[in-house]
């Protein structure tokens, strides 16, 4: 989420809540972003909904501060978003990362990216990463190397638990 963009002050103040639970009234939202939401937001569950596309600017707000909308009372005008606490079964062997599709999805999250800009940074397709996350198949060897240049960079580590 780019600063300046409309949805960014909700992303920020999503960002740097310690709250499991954050409850925000749409004139909150609306105080937030310094404008009104759009009627489609007052009148509508489904704009709220948590994907997270290029279409629905605003759900990348809360989707990349970790955030899932949990409840939406219209009538009332509040929304509730819960933190997402993503459990992966990221496995390894001999203390390096098995490249399944858990460790794959855990690594792009962790580096909050969209499947798109993964696929940037991957050189391959879109389509490619969703694969990958969905278990259609796993990259080869040498894309698992890649792979591993990416997460040591990134400081990513699979969960101590985690490991057999």
């Amino acid at each position: 989420m780019k600063p300046g963009s409309k949805y960014h002050p909700l992303h920020d103040h999503l960002k740097h809540s310690d709250q499991t639970e954050v409850v925000l009234t749409f004139a909150e939202v609306e105080a937030l972003l310094g404008s009104a939401l759009p009627h489609s937001a007052v009148e509508r569950k489904n704009w709220w909904s948590n994907r997270e596309t290029p279409a629905a600017l605003q759900s990348s707000a809360w989707v990349r501060a970790g955030y899932h909308v949990h409840a939406i009372d219209i009538d009332s005008k509040v929304v509730t978003f819960c933190k997402v606490e993503a459990q992966y079964n990221i496995q390894t062997r001999d203390g390096k990362i098995i490249w399944q599709q858990d460790a794959i999805r855990a690594l792009r999250k962790h580096m909050n990216l969209t499947q798109m800009e993964f696929a940037e940074q991957m050189g391959v397709r879109r389509q490619t990463i969703s694969e990958w996350e969905n278990g259609v198949y796993e990259p080869d060897r040498s894309t698992a190397k890649f792979l591993e240049l990416i997460a040591k960079h990134a400081n990513f580590e699979a969960p101590a638990a985690e490991n057999p």
